[in-house]
């Protein structure tokens, strides 16, 4: 596998939302400086990106297509109430709590795109706290029932550094 630069958007997401229509409403989870909220919009998705730090929320603020949050998603509660999204991404982002929201956030046919660290990352550097890093099959688990997996991965990914991964698309299923 190719290293992936720092700069460029997750090859996870780009994969799977190749399909998805111009002017779908995604949602970026734990967006930081925007390495994925960047590449959405450029494709021209309308970009909530939500993160804690209020520096990288005014950069992304100032992007066509986004629209930047700043919030606590671990202490408050969650800032989109009942709005739903075609797509949820989150990359490199773990807060169990949120799994509820996330998900009842999508539309039915929309996607949940996921991957973050897993058991297993302790070995090769961070995070090394276990509420940050998924069991095995833990997204697939979570996203059933109610959601039909398209797409799942997990274990030894060299990118680059090594890193123990879990990465999941997901379609939520009608009613």
């Amino acid at each position: 596998m190719t290293p992936l630069p720092t700069n460029e958007a997750s090859a996870w997401l780009r994969q799977h939302l190749t399909g998805m229509p111009a002017g779908a409403h995604v949602l970026d989870v734990a967006a930081g400086y925007g390495r994925n909220t960047r590449w959405l919009a450029a494709q021209g998705f309308r970009v909530e990106a939500v993160d804690i730090d209020a520096t990288a929320c005014i950069g992304l603020s100032k992007l066509a297509n986004v629209e930047a949050l700043c919030a606590d998603l671990e202490s408050d509660p969650w800032p989109y109430g009942v709005h739903l999204f075609d797509a949820v991404v989150v990359c490199r982002y773990l807060h169990r709590p949120l799994f509820p929201s996330l998900l009842s956030s999508i539309k039915p046919g929309g996607l949940l795109i996921y991957e973050t660290f897993m058991r297993g990352q302790e070995l090769l550097g961070r995070p090394q706290n276990p509420d940050f890093l998924l069991e095995p099959d833990e997204l697939r688990q979570v996203v059933t029932p109610g959601f039909e997996v398209l797409a799942f991965e997990q274990g030894l990914f060299k990118q680059q550094s090594p890193a123990m991964m879990q990465r999941i698309c997901a379609r939520k299923q009608a009613g």
